[in-house]
């Protein structure tokens, strides 16, 4: 680029800036032109605010009521005293229980008798009616004593039926065994029935050493002479019942 162009270019510039400025210059002027203010005609008018007024105090409260103090009473007479009762427990009642009631025989047995326990059927042993080798009472002994040889009872006659047995019992299904001893007398009548082991019922005990003294018949035992002795004989029965079988049920 010449210089007369440069020259040119730099004119041109400040021309431009030139214009700028004024234009600048103008709108300053008649933008920012503020008006007169006009004289004001009225009068400022002044008033006050009172403060709020505070609360008025509460009342005062009101006086006490002055009374006039009472004259104390005279005291009350003094109370009654007493011993008090001492607790006493009562006495317990105690009920003991009824025992059930103990089946006995008729009659009491004699104590100890040598036939005691003796049997209808004669045994192997050599007892009191055989004939021993000792000092003792044997037929063949050489002591003091009487000799052996006796006999024991035999059985003859007597039986206990069905149709004996115990209507109550019988109605209730009850049976069991009783056993018994009693004495024959020289006569062979059985007598002096007692109960040495009881069935559990009365009547079927009763009725078993009833019907023995009525009924049952013996040859009697003998002693080593052949004399009729008194003896004992142990003996049982069983009962058995069917239930609600009554013995005129069983008599048809």
């Amino acid at each position: 680029m010449t210089m007369a162009n440069m020259r040119s270019e730099r004119w041109k510039a400040a021309a431009g800036a030139a214009v700028l400025e004024v234009a600048l210059a103008w709108v300053l002027v008649t933008g920012l032109a503020v008006e007169a203010p006009h004289a004001v005609t009225e009068r400022l008018q002044v008033f006050g605010i009172l403060p709020t007024p505070p609360k008025p105090p509460p009342p005062p409260p009101p006086a006490p009521r002055l009374r006039t103090p009472k004259k104390e009473g005279a005291a009350s007479p003094a109370n009654l005293r007493s011993t008090p009762t001492e607790v006493v427990a009562p006495t317990p009642r105690i009920v003991s229980p009824v025992p059930p009631p103990i089946v006995s025989a008729p009659l009491p047995g004699l104590g100890a008798d040598p036939s005691a326990g003796a049997s209808n059927v004669r045994g192997p042993g050599t007892g009191s009616s055989g004939e021993g080798n000792g000092t003792g009472s044997g037929s063949g002994g050489n002591g003091e004593g009487g000799g052996g040889g006796g006999s024991p009872p035999r059985f003859l006659k007597g039986e206990i039926r069905d149709k004996d047995y115990p209507k109550s019992a019988g109605e209730a299904g009850i049976g069991g065994i009783v056993d018994v001893q009693y004495v024959v007398g020289t006569d062979g009548r059985a007598r002096n029935c007692r109960v040495t082991r009881s069935s559990g019922d009365a009547d079927l005990d009763f009725t078993t050493c009833r019907l023995v003294e009525k009924r049952y018949r013996y040859k009697p035992a003998t002693d080593g002479q052949g004399r009729p002795i008194d003896s004992k004989v142990a003996d049982s029965h069983e009962w058995v019942s069917v239930r609600g079988q009554t013995p005129r049920d069983e008599e048809r």
